[in-house]
């Protein structure tokens, strides 16, 4: 499913307008994603938060969203604080769900199913590896 009309554009610019501006966020952000293990996920917020910039979850959201021409960045494993696959409507081919089934999470009415078990903290897990 792609996006269209007004909202999209608005959308659109405002992710370019953040890449020009702050292109190094977007690239911690990247290589953040680029450690989340198959058949984890973790959450903007969490993200934000391991970047120390805890309030800044929107642009980690707006950095997916760039990232999604480039298979190198699992954007799929990237989730809302509670496991809402909001993300979803930006994925072109296979939908964001069969990717994350794929990699054995289960997904029920747009939430992934034993959110807990699944998620990847980097704040706890980048150093342990």
């Amino acid at each position: 499913m792609q996006l269209g009309g007004p909202f999209a554009e608005i959308i659109f610019s405002q992710v370019l307008e953040e890449k020009k501006t702050n292109p190094d966020f977007f690239n911690q952000v990247y290589e953040v994603v680029k450690l989340i293990p198959p058949g984890r996920v973790t959450s903007y917020g969490a993200i934000a938060k391991f970047l120390s910039s805890a309030k800044s979850s929107r642009m980690v959201g707006w950095a997916m969203n760039a990232s999604h021409g480039n298979p190198e960045i699992p954007a799929h494993r990237v989730v809302n604080r509670n496991g809402l696959l909001t993300g979803k409507h930006f994925f072109v081919g296979m939908s964001m769900q069969e990717r994350l089934e794929r990699e054995g999470i289960l997904v029920k009415d747009d939430q992934i199913q034993d959110f807990q078990k699944h998620f990847w903290d980097p704040s706890e897990q980048i150093g342990l590896q």
